[in-house]
C-alpha cells in the first residue's frame, strides 16, 4: 500500500459499444449489442442504453434480443478496436514507463514511476487531463481510479463509471469498502459469493468483521487469506509493465452442430492457421499445440500433443492438430472448436531429425525422377501440389468467414454441370460491416437478406445518414477499412 493514490486504473466506457456509436452517427443514444449474431452468439459489450434493458455482456444474443428486441446488433470490428486501444495505451505510455495492461479497453498505471504524480492533488490532476486527451483523441470517454494500490484503483475505476473519476485518500479505504457487495472485489465470483451469502456475509464489512480465521474455514487458506486482505484494503501488488504471454489460440462457435468428419477436419485446419498467424503476429513460436472440441451435450475435451521444438509453421500445428482430432470422438455433433499453442519462446527450433529425413527423401525422389525421365518430375509435381491444395484451409464460412470480421463472406462455389458456367458465388453482408459505394461513399450495413443489402451511409462526425438499399451482388458496393474515430475526414460527401 502506498502513502499517495499514485496508481491509475483506466476502463474505457462500454468500450466496443461506445466505437460503434462514435463511428455510427444515428447509433449515438439508442442501444447498441456488439457480439456472435448467430443462435449461439455471445454479447461481447452492451451500450449503456442496452443495459437498461438488462443485457450485459457474456449473455446469450439470443436472450438480448428478447430482451431488447429494438436494439442494434452489430458484429465486433476488432481491426477497430485495436487501432483505438493503441490510441488510448500510447497516452498512457505518456504518463509513466509502468503501464500493464489488461485488455484492448483496461490498464493500470504507475504514476509515481513516471514523475507525473506524488500527491493526491498530483495525481487527480493527471487523472483529469487523461480523461480529456482521450476524448480529444478518440472522442470516447473513459473512467478513472485512483489508489495507493492495484485493488482499490479498479475499485474506484468502477464506481465512477461512467465517464467519471473516484480517488481514493489514502486510511479511507476501509470506509469506502465497508457497505459494498462483496462481489466487488476480485476474485469474489457467483459461487463464492453465494457461498458467503448463506453464512450472512454480504458486504465487505461484514466481510473484514468475520476475521481471517473465520473466512479461513469457510473458504480454504489461500482464498481466505486473500479475502480478508482485500476486505481490509490490503494490496502490495506492482504494476508490471510487461506481462509474458503464456498461450495463443483461436475458437469457434457454431449455429449448428457439425457432424461432418470433414468439415470438421477442415474447420480444424483453418483454426490452426488463424492460430499461426496470431502466434506470428505476437512473435512468437510454441512448442505444444492444443485442440479444443465441445460436443454437442457440452462436454468439453482437450488433447495436447508437445513438439521437439518451438515451431511457427502452419503446416506442422495443422499436421498436429489434425493427428490430435483423430483421438477425439465426434459422433453426435461438435458446437465448438478450438486450436491452441502453449509454451511460447521468441524463437523456432527447426527439427534436425525430421530435416535429415527431408534431405534423404528429397535424394531419393530426385535419383528415381533423373531415372525415371522427366515425365516422371512432372508427374510428382503434380501430386505435390495436389497434397498442397489438400491441406490448405477450404475457408469455409465461420463466425468471421474468409473474409475476416467486417468484409463479406463468399458462398461455397457451386460448379454447375460440364460445359455449363458456375454460378458466381453470392455475397453475405454481416450487420456493422464497413463498406464503400462507388458513388455514396462510405457507409455500414444495417442488414441483410432476400438478395438484398441495407446501408446507411454516414461517417465518424457527420450527422445521421440516409439509407439505401442494394443487391448484395451489386458491382459499385465493396468492402471497406473503417474510418477513423476523430482526424482524417473522407473528403468525399455523403449523399
Amino acid at each position: 500500500m502506498r502513502a499517495a493514490p499514485t496508481i491509475l486504473h483506466l476502463d474505457m466506457d462500454a468500450f466496443y459499444a461506445s466505437v460503434e456509436q462514435a463511428s455510427k452517427p444515428s447509433l449515438r443514444g439508442k442501444a447498441v449489442i456488439v457480439g456472435g449474431l448467430g443462435p449461439r452468439g455471445v454479447v461481447a459489450t452492451a451500450s449503456y442504453e442496452a443495459r437498461r434493458f438488462g443485457v450485459h455482456s457474456a449473455m446469450p444474443t439470443a436472450q438480448a434480443r428478447r430482451l431488447c428486441p429494438n436494439g442494434a446488433y452489430l458484429i465486433p470490428r476488432f481491426r477497430l478496436y485495436q487501432a483505438v486501444s493503441e490510441v488510448v495505451m500510447g497516452l498512457l505510455r505518456e504518463l509513466s514507463p509502468l503501464v500493464e495492461p489488461l485488455s484492448l479497453d483496461e490498464a493500470f498505471v504507475d504514476l509515481e514511476a513516471g514523475g507525473t504524480a506524488f500527491d493526491s492533488e498530483s495525481a487527480r490532476e493527471t487523472g483529469e487531463r487523461l480523461r480529456a486527451d482521450i476524448r480529444a483523441a478518440t472522442g470516447l470517454s473513459g473512467s478513472v481510479g485512483l489508489a495507493g494500490s492495484k485493488m482499490l484503483a479498479k475499485v474506484a475505476s468502477e464506481e465512477a463509471k461512467p465517464a467519471g473519476l473516484l480517488l481514493i485518500e489514502p486510511g479511507t479505504e476501509r470506509e469506502l469498502l465497508a457497505p459494498m457487495s462483496v462481489r466487488t472485489l476480485p476474485g469474489v465470483g457467483p459461487v463464492t459469493g453465494e457461498h458467503l451469502r448463506r453464512a450472512g456475509i454480504t458486504t465487505v464489512g461484514e466481510l473484514a468483521e468475520a476475521g481471517e480465521d473465520e473466512l479461513v474455514r469457510m473458504v480454504g487458506r489461500s482464498h481466505g487469506v486473500g479475502l480478508y486482505r482485500m476486505a481490509l484494503g490490503l494490496d502490495d501488488r506492482p504494476v508490471v509493465a510487461e506481462r509474458d504471454a503464456k498461450s495463443v489460440s483461436v475458437e469457434d462457435t457454431f449455429d449448428v452442430d457439425l457432424h461432418d468428419r470433414v468439415r470438421i477436419r477442415t474447420e480444424v485446419q483453418r483454426l490452426a492457421d488463424r492460430c499461426v498467424q496470431r502466434l506470428r503476429g505476437s512473435g512468437h513460436s510454441g512448442r505444444t499445440i492444443v485442440l479444443k472440441v465441445r460436443r454437442y451435450d457440452f462436454s468439453t475435451l482437450t488433447r495436447s500433443e508437445t513438439l521437439r521444438g518451438p515451431t511457427d509453421d502452419p503446416a506442422v500445428v495443422r499436421e498436429a492438430a489434425a493427428r490430435l482430432l483423430e483421438a477425439v470422438d465426434t459422433t453426435g455433433g461438435v458446437r465448438l472448436l478450438g486450436v491452441g499453442v502453449t509454451g511460447l519462446a521468441d524463437y523456432t527450433q527447426e527439427d534436425l531429425f525430421a530435416q535429415s529425413m527431408a534431405a534423404e527423401e528429397a535424394a531419393a525422389a530426385e535419383a528415381a525422377a533423373g531415372a525415371a525421365g522427366e515425365g516422371a518430375t512432372g508427374t510428382v509435381g503434380q501430386e505435390a501440389d495436389g497434397a498442397a491444395g489438400a491441406g490448405a484451409p477450404s475457408g469455409s464460412a465461420g463466425p468471421e468467414g474468409p473474409g475476416g470480421p467486417g468484409g463479406p463472406a463468399e458462398a461455397p462455389e457451386a460448379g454447375g454441370p460440364a460445359g455449363e458456367p458456375e454460378q458466381a458465388p453470392e455475397r453475405r453482408w454481416a450487420a456493422g460491416s464497413d463498406v464503400l459505394h462507388a458513388v455514396y461513399g462510405p457507409g455500414w450495413v444495417q442488414g441483410s437478406g432476400v438478395g438484398r443489402v441495407t446501408v446507411r451511409f454516414e461517417r465518424p462526425g457527420s450527422p445521421p445518414g440516409r439509407v439505401r438499399t442494394f443487391r448484395v451482388d451489386d458491382p459499385e458496393l465493396e468492402p471497406s477499412d473503417p474510418l477513423p474515430l476523430v482526424g482524417q475526414e473522407d473528403p468525399r460527401t455523403t449523399l
